[in-house]
């Protein structure tokens, strides 16, 4: 065990999720190229801004409550400007339409594969009377 003060030693958490949640997870952190650990550890740290009494920042920079050494809240910078280069990089030029293309990809079947899971977790509902769906008052 590390000595009281020793902020670079890492353990292992383990949670569980239901699966289609760790897909979107995986989903999006391939999206921000990040690994799933940074993902999550991401998150939980942005989520707990203000939550936490200790909260303040320790170096002008980081909460006092972010852990050494790991990146802050967007620890990429712009994943957004950084995928638009990297579709860039052949040299070729492309039109608005294309880096759409390429920066949403297979964005409706995530939304179809997302709001199968919504219908069968019985939170939304698709109404062919109303033309579209709706969230399932609880």
């Amino acid at each position: 065990m590390a000595a009281e003060g020793d902020e670079t030693e890492r353990t292992v958490v383990k949670t569980y999720v239901p699966r289609h949640q760790k897909e979107q997870w995986t989903d999006h952190a391939d999206d921000l190229d990040m690994s799933q650990s940074e993902f999550v550890r991401t998150m939980v740290q942005a989520g707990r801004r203000g939550f936490d009494p200790d909260d303040t920042p320790s170096n002008g920079d980081e909460p006092a409550s972010e852990e050494p050494g790991s990146p802050g809240s967007n620890p990429r910078g712009s994943a957004l400007e950084d995928r638009i280069l990297s579709v860039l990089d052949s040299g070729a030029y492309r039109d608005w339409d294309e880096l759409v293309e390429a920066l949403t990809g297979d964005i409706e079947s995530r939304l179809e594969d997302a709001l199968q899971d919504l219908q069968s977790a019985d939170e939304v509902r698709y109404s062919g009377r109303h033309g579209g769906y709706t969230k399932v008052d609880g």
